[in-house]
């Protein structure tokens, strides 16, 4: 068992399976704010008594919500005797056995997380953007789900599939849900042993019901898998450049190209029209009608398209490079940078660039396969991939390179990839896994999506010393420099 996956089914619920699924959801989203609550009644408890305990970790949280759903406060009932004394008897949630108790325990589990979360930003031991506390959930707003993990009696799960038919879905407390896709592919899985359901998360999205199942499986077969390299071989690597005009370009170090996709979908742009009509469409509404629940609900739905087609798209083209390299050099960009210009960020963020490193990432894992992420101030856009000669300036409209050193000629994208996997070859003994989370270079990315958050061929300080950056320790301002890495050329 080595690695983690999902399967994705759309539900076809009954009418009554809906009213359950509804209540599901509402019972994840309550019991969530619930604890949220118990964790700010304490904290305000402790400003006044510093001997109490707020409940922070997973297991003080269930252990606390547990006794709540059972104690007065949750629920009470009035029962006056013939003699007319009236006593008062703890009953809890009345409504507490309709719900099958992971939903509680799963909902706590994430508050426990983003508690968890908050804490580690404020310590500064979390990478990224500095997280807020917890804030309670709301229908209008927060995603309906809820998640029940697998728990097995007498050598048969909670969670199964295929029990009554080949397309069904089973769940505790719910029953037998009908799924629209085929679920053979992880049948087979279950029945041979090659993998295990550790949860099941239903989601409603875009108007429709959805089930994923988290899956441990097997390693890949190793006719599927790469052969090893040795580690002392910098030979083979892809570098891969991703843009705009072109979306991927990958070459050898060799300069011979071996992959270009020049015609991506653009789904958000492509669904322009539509989405503004649709928003108008949601503005003229009165808010709380009907109507504008219905215009809310196209308007989810078309995006809910764009999101579909682009994340098709991704995984098309990872599979295209996952399975004919088994060495790939990715360009690390500052996204977070690059959409600070307004002409481009919309372009920029429907070519989810930072999503498609993640997916390689994991797929070339899945393969043995080997990737690194490129240093960022490497100027990989203006080198030349034939004498190494780094050019004063090279602007977005020019789209082929002309080095003024020695006459070369190329496309600016196959350039740049040849200029990767050079780079990488060279660093070759000097580069870490990744996923042994090491550090890979001494400089760090901008959109906090890990090693490979993304590129820096439009960036303006590339090539040069980065200027000195305000980073925040603890809630003090504190200046930190960034230096150039020194140079191989």
């Amino acid at each position: 068992m080595g690695r983690f996956t999902a399967f994705r089914f759309t539900v076809d619920p009954l009418p009554e399976q809906v009213v359950v699924l509804a209540r599901h959801t509402g019972a994840s989203r309550f019991a969530y704010n619930q604890s949220l609550r118990l964790v700010k009644d304490a904290l305000t408890a402790q400003a006044k008594d510093p001997a109490v305990e707020v409940p922070w970790s997973r297991f003080d949280l269930i252990n606390v919500f547990n006794g709540w759903k059972v104690s007065a406060a949750a629920g009470r009932l009035l029962v006056a005797d013939p003699s007319g004394e009236v006593a008062v008897v703890a009953t809890g949630l009345a409504w507490r056995t309709e719900i099958s108790s992971q939903v509680f325990e799963e909902a706590v589990v994430d508050l426990s997380r983003a508690l968890a979360a908050y804490s580690a930003s404020r310590r500064g031991q979390r990478a990224g953007r500095r997280m807020g506390f917890a804030r309670f959930k709301r229908k209008s707003r927060d995603r309906r789900s809820f998640r029940i993990r697998q728990k097995t009696s007498g050598g048969r799960g909670c969670i199964r599939v295929g029990d009554e038919a080949a397309r069904t879905v089973s769940l505790p407390r719910i029953g037998v849900l009908k799924v629209r896709e085929d679920t053979r592919k992880l049948r087979r899985m279950l029945r041979t042993g090659r993998a295990t359901i550790t949860s099941a998360t239903v989601s409603w999205r875009a108007g429709r019901w959805t089930i994923a199942l988290t899956v441990k499986a097997a390693d890949l077969h190793p006719d599927r898998q790469h052969p090893p390299h040795s580690d002392g071989d910098p030979t083979g690597w892809v570098g891969v450049d991703r843009g705009l005009a072109s979306y991927v370009v990958s070459a050898t170090a060799t300069g011979r190209e071996v992959f270009r996709e020049d015609d991506p979908p653009r789904p958000l742009r492509a669904a322009q029209d539509r989405l503004r009509r649709l928003s108008r469409q949601v503005s003229r509404n009165k808010k709380g009608s009907e109507n504008r629940a219905r215009a809310v609900a196209r308007l989810g739905r078309a995006h809910a398209r764009v999101r579909d087609v682009r994340e098709h798209f991704l995984h098309e083209v990872a599979n295209e490079l996952v399975q004919t390299h088994d060495r790939l050099a990715l360009e690390t960009l500052n996204i977070t940078g690059m959409m600070g210009n307004h002409r481009l960020a919309g372009a920029i963020g429907d070519a989810a660039w930072g999503e498609l490193g993640r997916i390689i990432a994991y797929k070339q894992a899945w393969r043995g396969g080997q990737w690194v992420p490129v240093d960022r101030w490497f100027p990989s856009t203006k080198t030349c991939s034939r004498c190494h000669t780094i050019a004063a300036d090279m602007p977005l409209s020019a789209r082929t390179f002309a080095c003024g050193a020695c006459g070369y000629r190329a496309d600016r994208d196959l350039n740049a990839a040849v200029n990767l996997a050079v780079w990488t070859e060279q660093h070759h003994a000097q580069t870490r896994d990744p996923e042994a989370r090491g550090p890979v270079i001494n400089a760090s990315g901008g959109d906090g999506s890990g090693p490979h958050h993304c590129a820096g061929e439009t960036s303006p300080d590339e090539g040069r010393t980065p200027p000195p950056r305000t980073v925040r320790w603890r809630g003090r301002p504190r200046r930190a420099v960034f230096y150039e890495p020194i140079r191989s050329y």
